[in-house]
């Protein structure tokens, strides 16, 4: 005996044909074999989707800190970022991770009018370049059903104008579907286009670290009909 499962067939429909079956070979031993076989196929179908759903964290950006710290002599700078509006879909399963969370660079401050005044005309150009933009092509680690996790988003990092490689450490703590993240990331401005802004004896170093705390809603992601 073969059993199919039919397009569009749902795991519950696949259980009572399956129990239907079993019933014309009741006291049958081949009968409990073939039943065991379709209580199988009927479990995958149940349990294989369910721990391959793909997923959507969708990122507040009120409740979003993204702040940057730029080493330089005498003192270390620091300034914020602002989130203009973040979404990531992701597969555990299969690692693939699509999506965008894009930076409003125009609102970026450090508190000395001055100092934000040549960060944006010489350093950032920000009205030339007006985001930062990280598209996530594939993630690792393990999401947990609460608690702490750990995860790594690797993807593209759009600044000024070109795309740079990456890879995110996440540390993620959810309760129910309430996610609170953190990361770090150290970019190599200097080396990535952007100017060093020397001024005579202040020396700035290359590199920014920047550090983002995000809130956000995790649930499953939106079908695609077909």
């Amino acid at each position: 005996m073969k059993v199919f499962l039919a397009g569009g067939e749902t795991a519950a429909s696949v259980l009572v044909r399956a129990i239907r079956l079993a019933a014309r070979f009741v006291l049958s031993e081949d009968a409990v074999i073939r039943f065991g076989a379709i209580l199988s196929i009927a479990w995958c179908s149940v349990s294989g989707p369910a721990l391959a759903a793909e997923q959507v964290l969708i990122i507040e950006p009120q409740a979003t800190e993204i702040e940057f710290t730029l080493g330089a002599t005498g003192h270390d700078v620091h300034g914020r970022l602002f989130l203009e509006s973040g979404q990531i879909q992701f597969d555990l399963e299969t690692g693939a991770a699509t999506g965008e969370v894009a930076i409003d660079v125009r609102k970026a401050v450090t508190g000395n009018k001055k100092r934000d005044k040549t960060m944006h005309r010489k350093v950032l150009e920000s009205e030339r370049f007006p985001l930062f933009v990280f598209t996530p092509t594939g993630i690792e680690g393990e999401l947990r059903s609460s608690g702490a996790s750990e995860l790594t988003l690797s993807g593209t990092l759009a600044i000024h104008g070109d795309d740079h490689p990456v890879s995110i450490p996440v540390r993620l703590e959810r309760q129910g579907d309430r996610v609170s993240a953190s990361a770090t990331l150290t970019v190599p401005y200097v080396e990535w286009g952007l100017h060093q802004p020397n001024v005579l004896f202040l020396k700035v170093s290359p590199e920014v670290e920047v550090h983002i705390e995000v809130r956000a809603n995790l649930g499953p992601a939106p079908r695609v009909p077909r």
